[in-house]
């Protein structure tokens, strides 16, 4: 038997098949400090290679890098699952999914220092529903022989007073040729966001990539549906594509979010993109 309390742990692996069973104390990284004496700065929970998954009613908090890892799994289910870490912790995603498919994730709260729900490339049949916090896609381009991102579905989600809405974000020198499509948000609430609609061809983080890189990756096929809500920056729309491979087939449909201070207005930027805007707010309506 094991006595209740907090416990300092390395990692640890589990070897299919196996069952899980949590308690309902929340699984806790390590202080910064401990963290660095015991040389690591690891992912929370991490997920690889499993298949017809279900990870629900569990809290993790404070990690020090990604609170949970999704990889190369396949039919997983993330429900009703609480993550926290302070506004200031970078790299600290709340879920991130790379090369996985038929994933959904539902009824969660996600608040951290960075991407609250991150979906890398060779991800596919992503759903996500339910959702408080940030689902985005990114960052793509980085390394070679990335795989392309398709059939990503996010629904009745809120975003309160984030630095990003829904995203789409890759690297301004991509390493990879690749294709990001198939993209479709729906009714979703902004409160207070800075960049609620986002598209961003030309990341580049921390100076890492050449400043006038031309971006490989390809955005098309993608839907903002019944967007509302209120921006904290006057750019409600963001879509910022590359010159030389320009997003298409891009449709705003009833994207209605406001710019909510007084010495500005509601604007879209929109560079390099090409599609449609229906019954949006005038101001947004850029395409």
């Amino acid at each position: 038997m094991i006595p209740k309390g907090d416990y300092l742990a390395g990692p640890l692996n589990f070897s299919g098949p196996c069952t899980l069973t949590t308690s309902s104390s929340p699984a806790r990284a390590p202080s910064t400090a401990r963290a660095k004496k015991c040389g690591t700065t690891t992912n929370s929970l991490v997920l690889d290679f499993v298949n017809n998954g279900t990870v629900s009613g569990i809290t993790l908090l404070n990690a020090k890098f990604f609170h949970m890892n999704v990889f190369q799994c396949k039919d997983m289910t993330i429900k009703d699952v609480t993550i926290t870490a302070p506004e200031d912790s970078p790299n600290t995603d709340g879920i991130h999914i790379g090369d996985s498919s038929e994933v959904t994730i539902s009824g969660t709260t996600i608040g951290t220092g960075d991407d609250c729900i991150s979906i890398g490339p060779g991800s596919s049949g992503i759903n996500i529903t339910g959702v408080t916090c940030g689902p985005g896609v990114g960052s793509l381009g980085r390394y070679k022989d990335e795989k392309d991102v398709t059939d990503v579905n996010v629904k009745d989600c809120t975003l309160k007073k984030t630095s990003n809405g829904v995203r789409i974000k890759a690297y301004e020198d991509a390493a990879s040729v690749l294709t990001a499509s198939k993209l479709h948000y729906e009714n979703i609430a902004m409160e207070d966001v800075a960049n609620p609609v986002i598209i961003d061809m030309k990341y580049c983080p921390n100076k890492i990539c050449t400043a006038k890189g031309d971006s490989k990756v390809t955005v098309k096929d993608v839907t903002f549906k019944n967007i509302t809500g209120t921006s904290s920056t006057p750019s409600a729309v963001s879509l910022l594509c590359s010159d030389k491979i320009p997003c298409s087939d891009i449709t705003m449909d009833k994207v209605k979010v406001e710019y909510k201070g007084t010495n500005n207005k509601t604007m879209a930027v929109c560079n390099n993109a090409k599609g449609s805007a229906t019954s949006c707010l005038k101001e947004l309506a850029c395409l």
